[in-house]
């Protein structure tokens, strides 16, 4: 089994508990006191790409050889002459050929484009209660830095001010609150995407949001994700409310309206309860039939009035992901998110997540052959969104490098979320007024941060990039969870120039698949990207053939 690192010296980080490949812990905790790459990119930002202490250190890299297949042991290629992609009115003179003058905005759509400032989205962030508390700073950091955010599933159905009659909503305010909260800041780039469960469908989830909000949001039907192969999860404990989601349709467990169960919950053997979501297409028992009842929803949202419609997959076997990436792309869907193992979770089984699923490097690079196939015919493929433990600028070139042409996105769950938290409990920190509101867990700045500053102006590199862009009059109401956002997206975009710079891609579409080359030769057969010496080998030795 691969053991990664828990420090970095160069940078000066170190990871609380056990690191995975993304190099965030295997338990991400909001209350974390630091300090791993993203912790401590969401306060320093771009300068979190160099090794720290520069004038009396050098350092060397501590790469190692690469065991077994994953994007860890996939390498990004560099060039020595040439520059693709430049911009309209720059040259190839090497004073415009300069890093920051590489681009990285760009869109994804069929019919409509949505276009976004930076090529990452956020995992579905539901009814987990820590999706809950930390949304403000999320989603007012996505519409600022202008990437797409998920609200996942069962968001009303978990919501007890919620008024469902019949599969009519008539009042949703949790679900108000979260597209409120990013359309307040939005300004054409990025989007509001809603999830769609068995449990949304029924309780006309879809229904309610066109109503209300039309063509502003983004309809996302799901099918899985990369964490668990059954329906989400939270967790409550309190036996009334769990009486209350069992009322409203939920499978809850145990069983709260059993006397044994009600018992051992108040002496205490019981503490919590599991309320879990259904398993969509129990009903179907083929391929063809999972078309028919896919195109039908897709029909059925359409006839509502939703212009952009998206699909979220899980790390299903390759059956499922032809089935996603061939029935999305024959509904002209807008986008197709396809979730690997090895990502995140707010609540799923812990086996499940470590023994079940496609790892996120098998699935991506069948899903990049696939699609292929379908191009190779004229088909106008879906666009589509990699996700599944990525959370870094380099993980970022290789996912689109691995996916391409026709990867436009990188779902990041765990990491765009790290900043809130830390926002939140620096803000609490330092106004103890607004702890409870903003969800802060600190009672004081640990060390790590005070290291770096003791007021927002000092501490997050990015305040005064925010406060240009809203207004110094605005800054008041921007929650420190969304500056420190933009901080770590400002890290991400700069890193991603540098790599792309280095690759002389000069904007999102010139990325290509002859950009990475891998690092042993299980990654080379997984994934069709030559290993280290066989890439542009041919090419290498008509040189020494020349006279």
């Amino acid at each position: 089994m691969i053991q990664w690192p828990k420090s970095n010296d160069a940078l000066g980080t170190v990871n609380r508990g056990n690191p995975c490949e993304s190099g965030l812990c295997t338990l991400c905790r909001a209350d974390c006191k630091g300090k791993c790459e993203t912790w401590m990119s969401a306060l320093k930002g771009r300068k979190m790409l160099y090794p720290r202490d520069f004038g009396i250190i050098t350092s060397g890299s501590a790469n190692t050889c690469h065991v077994g297949a994953s994007y860890n042991s996939l390498r990004i290629q560099g060039y020595n002459y040439g520059a693709d992609g430049l911009s309209s009115g720059l040259t190839n003179d090497p004073d415009d050929c300069i890093f920051p003058n590489v681009g990285v905005s760009g869109e994804f759509g069929t019919k409509v484009k949505t276009k976004f400032r930076l090529p990452i989205m956020s995992g579905a962030l539901g009814s987990t209660f820590v999706a809950a508390k930390y949304w403000e700073s999320f989603a007012t950091g996505a519409a600022i830095v202008g990437f797409p955010i998920v609200v996942g599933e069962n968001v009303v159905g978990v919501d007890r001010k919620a008024e469902i009659n019949n599969g009519k909503i008539l009042k949703a305010p949790e679900l108000d609150r979260r597209i409120d909260t990013f359309l307040r800041y939005y300004d054409g780039y990025g989007a509001i995407i809603v999830q769609l469960n068995v449990e949304d469908t029924r309780n006309g989830v879809a229904e309610y949001v066109i109503d209300k909000y039309g063509d502003k949001v983004i309809i996302e039907l799901k099918w899985g994700q990369g964490a668990k192969d059954i329906g989400g999860e939270i967790q409550v404990e309190n036996l009334d409310y769990a009486l209350f989601l069992k009322k409203r349709g939920y499978v809850v467990d145990p069983d709260p309206t059993l006397p044994e169960v009600q018992q051992a919950f108040e002496h205490g053997s019981i503490k919590s309860f599991a309320r879990h979501s259904r398993l969509g297409y129990t009903n179907l028992s083929s391929s063809d039939q999972v078309r028919e009842d896919f195109m039908k929803s897709v029909e059925y949202l359409r006839g509502l009035g939703y212009q952009r419609i998206s699909l979220k997959t899980g790390s299903y076997g390759m059956e499922a992901l032809a089935m996603s990436i061939k029935y999305a792309t024959d509904a002209e869907l807008d986008l197709l998110t396809i979730d690997g193992s090895g990502g995140g979770t707010g609540m799923s089984p812990w086996n499940m997540m470590e023994a079940w699923g496609v790892p996120s490097i098998h699935l991506h690079a069948k899903a990049q052959e696939y699609a292929a196939i379908l191009a190779a015919k004229g088909q106008k493929v879906v666009d589509i969104a990699f996700a599944g433990g990525l959370a870094r600028e380099d993980h970022m070139f290789k996912a689109l490098a691995l996916g391409a042409p026709f990867t436009k996105l990188i779902c990041m769950g765990r990491s765009v979320m790290i900043p809130g938290y830390l926002g939140s409990n620096i803000e609490g920190a330092l106004h103890p007024d607004r702890k409870a509101r903003v969800n802060g867990q600190w009672d004081e700045l640990p060390p790590a941060v005070k290291e770096i500053g003791l007021s927002a102006e000092e501490i997050f590199a990015g305040y005064y990039d925010v406060q240009k862009k809203l207004g110094a009059d605005e800054m008041k109401n921007v929650p420190y969870g969304a500056i420190a956002m933009f901080t770590l997206a400002d890290k991400l975009s700069a890193g991603l120039q540098q790599l792309m710079a280095g690759a002389r891609r000069f904007n999102l579409d010139e990325i290509q698949r002859v950009d990475l080359f891998s690092g042993n030769r299980e990654t080379s057969e997984i994934t069709g990207i030559p290993f280290i010496t066989e890439i542009h080998d041919d090419t290498a030795k008509k040189i020494l053939d020349c006279n």
